[in-house]
C-alpha cells in the first residue's frame, strides 16, 4: 500500500489539530481528499511527508515511518502546494534544471524540455516566469513535481487558474501517470468535478477528524446520491433508449436534464451518451451524487 494512515492524531504545539484521520492508497490510484478550509488536510500532508510527527496512531507511506525516513519520503515524491514559489527572474528551463540538481539528478536539456511538454508549457520558450499566467505557471509547478519520477504525487488545487481546456490536459496527464507509471495521486481540490472525473477513492475529512472513507463508487451507492446533470444539445437526442445508468428526467429547449446512477462512473456516461451519437456541447453539474455527500457530510462544520 502506499499510503495507510490509521487513527492519526497530531498536534502543532500545544494545539491538537487531528483528531482521528484515515486514509489508505494504493499505487497507481487517484485518491481525492476533501474537507472545508481548515478541516486538517494541509497538516495531514505534512504528516504523511514528515514535517510535522503524528502523536497517535499509524503511518506507512511508500512502505516507511514518515518520522523515521522523510527524506528517503521526499526522494520518491512530487509535491505542488497551492501557493507555488518560484525564482521568478529565471527561466522555465533553467528552473527545472535548478531543480533537478536540489535532487540529485542532472537532467540534459532534452529531458528538461520534455518534461515542460509533457504539461503544454512550450519547450522552447525562454521567457522569465516573472511573466506566466497563473495557469502557466500551474503547469510549471506541475513539471517541477515530475522532476524526480516520483511514485508519488500530492497535488492541492493542481487545476487553479486553469481554462477549460487547461483543465482538460492535465486530468489527461493525471490519468496517464496513474494507469501508465503506476504513480500515486494524491488530490486535495475543492473542484468536486475534477473528484468526479479523476478519482478512484475519497476521503472526506473535518475539524481533524474522517468523515468517511473510500471507494467513490461504493460511497455514493451505499448514500443512494444519484448526481444530475444539464447537458446542452445541438441537435435532438437520437431516437433510441439511453445507455445503461442514464436517466432523462427532462428536455427544455436545447437542454437536457439527466440522472446518472450512483454505481456507474460518469466518464463511462459521457462515453456511452457520445457514443449513441448525442451531440453535447456543454456539461453542467446540477448537484445530487459526489456533492450532495459531500454537502450533507459537512454542512455547518467549516472552520
Amino acid at each position: 500500500m502506499l499510503i495507510h494512515l490509521q487513527n492519526v492524531r497530531a498536534r502543532i504545539g500545544t494545539v491538537e489539530i487531528l483528531h482521528d484521520v484515515n486514509l489508505a492508497m494504493e499505487a497507481g490510484e487517484i485518491y481525492g481528499f476533501l474537507g472545508p478550509n481548515g478541516a486538517g488536510k494541509s497538516t495531514t500532508i505534512a504528516v504523511l511527508t514528515g514535517l510535522i510527527p503524528a502523536s497517535a496512531g499509524s503511518i506507512s507511506v511508500l512502505g516507511a515511518d514518515p518520522g523515521k525516513n522523510a527524506s528517503a519520503i521526499h526522494a520518491a515524491c512530487g509535491v505542488v502546494p497551492e501557493q507555488n514559489g518560484f525564482y521568478e527572474w529565471m527561466g522555465a528551463r533553467d528552473y527545472l534544471s535548478l531543480f533537478a540538481r536540489f535532487s540529485g539528478r542532472d537532467l540534459d536539456d532534452r529531458t528538461i524540455g520534455g518534461r515542460l511538454d509533457q504539461v503544454g508549457l512550450d519547450p522552447g520558450g525562454g521567457a522569465p516566469i516573472a511573466s506566466f499566467s497563473r495557469g502557466m505557471k500551474q503547469r510549471l509547478g506541475l513539471a517541477r513535481s515530475l522532476i524526480n519520477d516520483p511514485r508519488l504525487l500530492v497535488l492541492d488545487e493542481p487545476t487553479n487558474g486553469l481554462d477549460p481546456r487547461g483543465r482538460r490536459d492535465i486530468h489527461d496527464l493525471l490519468i496517464a501517470l496513474s494507469e501508465d507509471a503506476d504513480v500515486g495521486i494524491l488530490l486535495c481540490t475543492h473542484l468536486l468535478d475534477d473528484v468526479d472525473r479523476l478519482c478512484h477513492r475519497i476521503g472526506i475529512i473535518s475539524l481533524g477528524r474522517t468523515l468517511v472513507e473510500g471507494n467513490l463508487a461504493e460511497l455514493l451507492t451505499s448514500g443512494a446520491a444519484s448526481p444530475r446533470y444539464r447537458l446542452r444539445l445541438s441537435d435532438t437526442i437520437p431516437d433510441r433508449k439511453p445507455p445503461e445508468g442514464v436517466r432523462v428526467l427532462a428536455r427544455e429547449g436545447e437542454w437536457a436534464m439527466v440522472e446518472v446512477a450512483a454505481s456507474t462512473p460518469v466518464p463511462e456516461a459521457w462515453r456511452a451518451l457520445l457514443y449513441q451519437g448525442w451531440p453535447v456541447t456543454e456539461i453542467r453539474n446540477e448537484g445530487g451524487g459526489l456533492e450532495e455527500l459531500y454537502l450533507g457530510l459537512t454542512e455547518g462544520r467549516a472552520a
